[in-house]
């Protein structure tokens, strides 16, 4: 299975009113509104390399050499949380052509006061011919750490400002994301579950991909993620042209999934399930998105109802989610439906076959080891098209 692991700069601001009863609260700002995208909006710097004297990007070149990257950068105003937060996820659309890359900042207030340093949370890009796409471990200090994607608060934090420097010529970011949590998140709605409902989503199967490409991630019986954003890409008709799958061998049962392992992989971590990755790998294609934490199924299905699937993220033994046939220490799906009675209706990747993608889970069973802490706590990826509106939300979407 997937490891665990003066003018306004922006168009315009989406946020809704905090959540301080909740425990999760998402801000988005969107960068949409002028061809050139993001750049025009950032505050340009003259010297090249990365923020505080970091130099991002070189020594990836081979041999090539080194090089030096003009950059622009934009840095948020401080956000307060509402509450006393122990993690932060951001997540981001953006496209990075060849000659282009993105990294990801945090720097957050703790609740005497004062400010930790700046924690990179990510270095992106569309493709792998630049940069190696990758997470930076080993930045924790008193005040937190880097896991993966998440920053982990040793003290509860109350605020925080997040720095986007955009590297290169020709990239555009359209959004970025932050959502702040208290795990464990608040227990299930007791509101009562929808009526029958089920997305017309493609069934991927990762395990038909056993053996693929180990260098990333192993191969295919690791790549959940990866078949999830693909059977999300294709339910919303969008993913890679015929072109860019050349490289795939001609009896691949699915050549997009392994496009999405290469361009998920993130080299650090080793892996393809880095959860802002996937949103941004989606981005690529026009989509919008996000990470966060949602409180119960009833909230999921709203999304649903909105014909929206949703890939959730969850850690369990067999016994634990009775029809699953095995455990894991972390997996990722799509919540595709829910059946008359509640139960959830999933895509599980972790399936021999495509036609065996669907599942049937029960609801309380699936509903425990998704919100869970010790799990991922509600953790949902968002992926629609920016048309599709979303469903009303109380502060975590």
């Amino acid at each position: 299975m997937c490891r665990l692991r003066s003018e306004t700069t922006i168009s315009k601001v989406v946020t809704s009113s905090p959540a301080r009863l909740s425990r999760v609260v998402l801000h988005r700002w969107s960068f949409e509104g002028r061809e050139s995208g993001v750049a025009p909006y950032l505050d340009p710097f003259d010297s090249p390399g990365g923020p505080d004297g970091d130099r991002p990007g070189e020594g990836d070149r081979g041999a090539e050499g080194r090089r030096s990257w003009p950059y622009v950068r934009w840095t948020s105003e401080e956000r307060e949380i509402g509450f006393p937060a122990t993690e932060l996820v951001p997540s981001w659309t953006a496209n990075t052509p060849p000659g282009s890359w993105l990294q990801i900042e945090l720097q957050a207030r703790t609740a005497s006061g004062s400010l930790t340093k700046w924690y990179c949370m990510g270095r992106w890009a569309e493709g792998d011919t630049d940069i190696h796409r990758t997470s930076l471990p080993g930045q924790g200090d008193q005040d937190g750490d880097v896991a993966v994607d998440t920053f982990v608060a040793t003290r509860p934090v109350v605020a925080y400002r997040i720095r986007v420097t955009l590297y290169g010529e020709g990239g555009r970011v359209r959004s970025v994301n932050v959502m702040a949590s208290a795990v464990p998140p608040a227990g299930p709605s007791p509101r009562p579950p929808a009526a029958g409902v089920e997305l017309n989503v493609p069934r991927r199967s990762q395990m038909v991909h056993l053996g693929h490409h180990p260098e990333w991630d192993g191969g295919g019986e690791s790549w959940c993620s990866p078949a999830s954003f693909t059977m999300v890409l294709g339910y919303w008709g969008r993913g890679p042209s015929p072109e860019d799958l050349t490289w795939v061998g001609a009896d691949d049962p699915c050549p997009a999934v392994d496009h999405a392992a290469r361009h998920m992989y993130d080299h650090s971590y080793q892996g393809t399930g880095n959860w802002p990755f996937g949103v941004a790998y989606a981005g690529r294609y026009g989509l919008d998105g996000f990470v966060t934490r949602l409180r119960s199924l009833s909230e999921l299905e709203l999304f649903l109802d909105a014909g929206i699937p949703v890939i959730t993220s969850q850690s369990f033994k067999e016994h634990e989610l009775p029809g699953s046939g095995y455990s894991t220490s972390g997996h990722i799906m799509v919540v595709t439906g829910f059946t008359p009675e509640g139960d959830v209706i999933a895509n599980d990747p972790a399936a021999p076959s495509d036609e065996a993608v669907r599942r049937v889970y029960p609801r309380e069973a699936f509903e425990n080891v998704w919100l869970r802490g010790s799990s991922s706590g509600g953790i949902a990826h968002v992926i629609h098209p920016p048309d599709v509106p979303l469903p009303l939300s109380e502060g975590n979407w």
